[in-house]
């Protein structure tokens, strides 16, 4: 048995539907309130610590600076710097140019940091999978699909506080492609996963439907479109699953009208899980609840029980060559 957590960044519950999307409000979904930012809007940075911990950003210490997330040195060091020598609006703008224009990526802290830090995790008492969750890396020197096209989307998603939505992109269908692309490629991983039958908890995270969120605030047709071919994910991700397994999926904030709103989501195909749940802080307690009223046995797909009957068959044959049966 395996309890499934998928992430998706920006899945708002006022756009869900069980009769539009049956697949992403599950058999029960709930709306929970999510944090501000000092910035003035829920973070993807400070929220996804706080889901995997259950703590507030004050408590986990991953906090939003200014608006613009300044993992690397090179962003750690213009932040320091500019501190003492620039305005909060233009150092709002040196971190976007930053962004744009280094190699360097958000989201990226290191799993090492929980510890160092003596923070626990959902992921501390289980054989896990963590795919892609933001600021909870397991290899630093590593990266998937999603992250390659994310660090290297250019003019296709630049970021422009003087804009609507934050973002602007040099073609928006192009993006839309790419980020549907980035969706598509974490369900699969964390489809394997699940398949290997090697984990009680998996845990996988896409960016995707919040990026298209930021640039199609005049495109309502565009965000729809994703909704719905999420949706359609989702369902090829619940045909992978046992009726032992469990689906968790859940957000960190709304995003409507190309801006982040201060409300997010949680759906599970078990609605007893989701019976005391109001905040992002609750999301842990809600996978470990799983966790621990379910027995889990790991092991390989291609499982003793299939190579116990290969070596019946062989006793079986030899047995009928000697005579004995």
């Amino acid at each position: 048995m395996t309890v499934v957590v998928l992430g998706i960044d920006a899945l708002d519950p006022d756009l869900v539907g069980r009769e539009k999307y049956p697949n992403l409000t599950l058999n029960q979904f709930e709306r929970i309130e999510t944090i501000v930012s000092s910035a003035g809007d829920p973070s993807t940075h400070e929220l996804w610590p706080t889901i995997i911990t259950g703590k507030k950003p004050d408590e986990h210490g991953i906090l939003l600076d200014d608006g613009v997330a300044w993992e690397s040195s090179l962003l750690k060091t213009a932040s320091r710097v500019s501190d003492y020598a620039i305005p909060d609006s233009l150092q709002t703008r040196l971190g976007a140019w930053l962004l744009n224009n280094t190699s360097q990526d958000a989201f990226r802290i290191p799993a090492t940091y929980y510890e160092e830090n003596g923070l626990s995790t959902v992921f501390d008492e289980a054989v896990a999978e963590v795919i892609g969750v933001p600021n909870y890396v397991t290899d630093p020197d590593s990266e998937d699909r999603e992250h390659q096209l994310r660090r290297r989307m250019g003019d296709l998603f630049e970021r422009d506080p003087e804009a609507k939505g934050g973002h602007t992109s040099s073609d928006v269908a192009e993006f839309y492609e790419m980020c549907i692309e980035m969706v598509m490629i974490r369900i699969a991983r964390v489809r394997r996963a699940v398949r290997s039958q090697q984990n009680q908890l998996v845990f996988g995270y896409t960016s995707g439907l919040d990026l298209i969120g930021h640039v199609s605030h005049d495109r309502p047709e565009m965000q729809r479109q994703a909704y719905e071919e999420i949706d359609q994910f989702v369902g090829e991700l619940l045909d992978d699953l046992t009726d032992k397994d469990v689906l968790i999926l859940v957000s960190d904030h709304g995003l409507q009208d190309g801006l982040h709103t201060e409300e997010a989501m949680i759906s599970s195909t078990d609605p007893d899980l989701l019976a005391n749940i109001s905040s992002v802080t609750g999301v842990r307690n809600v996978i470990e609840s799983s966790l621990g009223h379910r027995s889990h046995q790991t092991g390989s797909r291609w499982s003793d029980n299939e190579q116990e009957d290969k070596t019946d068959n062989q006793v079986k044959s030899h047995l009928e060559d000697l005579g004995y049966m």
